[in-house]
């Protein structure tokens, strides 16, 4: 953690919808005109697509069918915490970006697949924003949460989770529904040891639960919406919380218990407004005054 330096960690697994997520907090960083430096997990994948399809055909040859991306040796996590501590420490740090799609690659001139190259950090940022698959990962001697200001994790219901992802990579990605479910398959032990053990150590947990059957995620039609879900808000730590101010602000919101709050899912942009803004002002304040 550092006061100067302050880190955002926003922590969730593919078809989550942290992308969704980074899109509130964006809003928030431009009307209250915060500078923040942007970095996706997605960029400290150790192999670009070409060179995963080799890994992963090698391991597979010799048992493994399980090498994912969720697991650390498909990842360059010492490095992501070299970055979280160095950024804590001076503000300064490097990132790239993956080149997802087409659409991605053309903006920015790289081949599909690969990444851009390594570029450092603009010397006069407010605060680091990471939004990617670890953000809160523990394994070994990594420990990348220890430098995160503020944690959150996105975690929608598993079988919400799985039709996110499918719809996602089917429509932006061209993937088939039997691709992405072997993709699902695969990385499972790497979901239940490497992903799941993270959302202990977030500070905030958002997690949507449909209200509509989702029973088999691999037939679902259509992305449950908003009104068709609550979301679940767990504060790890829920001194300081105004819940009698949320559930006032935030109409037909409940406690379920003595840190989360229930929500209805169209209310979710609008929860993140009322409880990340005073978060996030936080950590400006006291930034300026130690400036």
């Amino acid at each position: 953690m550092s006061v100067k330096h302050p880190i955002i960690s926003v922590t969730g697994s593919s078809g989550a919808g942290t992308t969704s997520v980074k899109m509130t907090f964006e809003q928030i960083f431009r009307r209250e005109n915060v500078n923040a430096v942007y970095v996706e997990g997605d960029a400290f994948h150790r192999y670009d697509r070409a060179e995963m399809k080799r890994v992963m055909a090698e391991e597979a040859a010799r048992g493994n069918n399980n090498f994912s991306h969720f697991g650390p040796d498909a990842n360059l996590l010492e490095e992501l915490e070299g970055v979280f501590r160095s950024y804590a420490e001076s503000g300064r740090g490097r990132t790239r970006l993956y080149m997802h799609d087409r659409e991605m690659a053309e903006r920015h001139g790289y081949p599909e697949g690969t990444f851009s190259p390594w570029e450092d950090f603009p010397a006069d940022s407010d605060l680091l924003f990471y939004e990617g698959l670890h953000g809160a990962s523990i394994i070994g001697d990594i420990d990348i949460p220890r430098w995160a200001d503020l944690r959150v994790g996105v975690v929608p219901v598993l079988n919400l989770e799985w039709i996110q992802k499918i719809h996602r990579d089917r429509q932006t990605r061209g993937y088939s529904t039997e691709a992405v479910m072997d993709t699902i398959l695969r990385r499972m032990p790497d979901y239940v040891h490497y992903i799941c053990p993270q959302f202990t150590e977030t500070d905030i947990n958002f997690q949507r639960v449909p209200t509509v059957d989702t029973s088999n995620p691999f037939v679902a039609r259509w992305i449950p919406t908003p009104d068709e879900s609550m979301v679940v808000i767990r504060f790890k730590n829920p001194r300081g919380i105004d819940f009698a101010y949320l559930t006032s602000m935030l109409k037909d919101s409940f406690m379920s218990r003595a840190n989360s709050i229930v929500i209805p899912g169209s209310k979710l942009d609008l929860a993140m407004q009322l409880i990340l803004t005073p978060m996030i002002m936080q950590l400006m304040d006291r930034k300026r005054r130690a400036l």
